[in-house]
């Protein structure tokens, strides 16, 4: 009985080995397998959205809707939230560069700032807040109730009523309102700067005009339009998909928000490398 008791680890052993390393392996696997699926299934939708928008007639009682909703609805948050990220960038950049003796280029690094990066970053970040979690709220509950089997009963495609008009209405939208932000914030980042600290206007307007320029608003009105096109692709794709009552709506629309944000960051890195070669920050 000892003798028995002494034996074989090493084939034990190695079983237990393996079933760490498949238990490893699935763990690496799962996501990635989830995420080869997610990205299938926007592609999906976004081959259906193409489609739609090329070769059926567009609903532009819909589209117009859903500019009034989506545009109209969000300038108040956008301006403001435009105004004071101008005013607290412009006071933070004032007081360092008065260090330096170069409070009058303050101008000119806010404004590309605004234009570049933060007016399209944080617009696409309030929208999705707000329009992203609002779509995938609306659509989630109609799939949850039958409204979209419903639609299809009826011999229209769910992606001709729901998705397509506010894939149109955000491509719109997006441009007027990172204009908004970027107005915003230049004026009250010229209030900051030349009312408060008393830099000399024309000192501030000379570095505004020598370092921004409608390249650098192209920029941001690029950014802002493919962030537009994230937030309603995500945004439809997690209503479409919602089940189980209200608590796959309220797990939808939190997933919609969340992934949307992430995915804004990231493609802002990758927008900012790309567009950087087409659009060079350098002046001549």
């Amino acid at each position: 009985m000892s003798h028995f008791k002494e034996q074989p680890l090493p084939g034990r052993r190695l079983w237990a080995l393996w079933g760490c390393m498949t238990g490893f392996l699935l763990m690496l696997g799962r996501p990635v397998v989830d995420l080869v699926r997610y990205l299938g299934e926007l592609a999906q939708l976004v081959g259906d959205v193409f489609l739609s928008v090329f070769r059926h007639p567009v609903r532009w009682k819909l589209v117009l809707y859903q500019i009034v909703n989506i545009g109209f609805g969000s300038q108040l948050q956008v301006m403001v939230t435009g105004a004071f990220t101008g005013a607290v960038f412009a006071a933070q950049v004032y007081y360092k560069f008065n260090q330096l003796g170069f409070e009058s280029v303050v101008g000119g690094i806010v404004a590309l700032a605004l234009c570049r990066e933060l007016a399209p970053v944080l617009t696409g970040l309030m929208l999705t807040s707000r329009v992203g979690a609002s779509i995938a709220a609306e659509i989630g509950t109609m799939k949850v109730t039958e409204q979209v089997d419903a639609l299809r009963s009826l011999g229209v495609h769910p992606v001709d009523y729901l998705v397509s008009p506010r894939l149109l209405a955000i491509v719109f939208s997006m441009p007027i309102l990172i204009g908004e932000s970027i107005l915003m914030g230049m004026w009250a980042a010229k209030l900051i700067v030349v009312s408060l600290y008393g830099v000399p206007e024309a000192f501030y307007n000379d570095q505004l005009d020598k370092n921004t320029d409608m390249t650098d608003l192209m920029f941001g009105m690029t950014k802002g339009v493919v962030f537009g096109i994230l937030i309603v692709l995500i945004s439809c794709h997690q209503g479409l998909k919602v089940n189980r009552g209200a608590v796959g709506v309220g797990r939808g629309t939190t997933a919609a928000v969340v992934i949307t944000s992430l995915s804004i960051l990231v493609v802002n890195f990758f927008l900012t490398m790309a567009l950087n070669f087409v659009w060079p920050v350098a002046r001549t």
